[in-house]
């Protein structure tokens, strides 16, 4: 088994910045869960364990949330 390196940069209101050896991506953490550029990952109240999906149609619900966001920021 290799090291892995993770590290979360929050910006604020569930948003943030995940840093991996692979690159940087957003994603966005709710109450149930987190919506990322792999899916979206439900809380399953266990330590240690959660449910991904990684369908299309989580990818276009997290974009148009994304987008949604940068939108309102812009405008306040």
């Amino acid at each position: 088994m290799g090291f892995r390196f993770q590290k979360r940069i929050k910006l604020g209101g569930g948003l943030g910045l995940n840093l991996s050896k692979s690159g940087i991506s957003p994603s966005l953490k709710t109450k149930m869960g987190t919506f990322s550029r792999n899916g979206y990952s439900v809380k399953t109240g266990i330590s240690g364990l959660r449910y991904q999906n990684s369908g299309c149609i989580t990818l276009i619900a997290f974009t148009g949330i994304i987008s949604f966001l940068i939108f309102t920021i812009k405008h306040l």
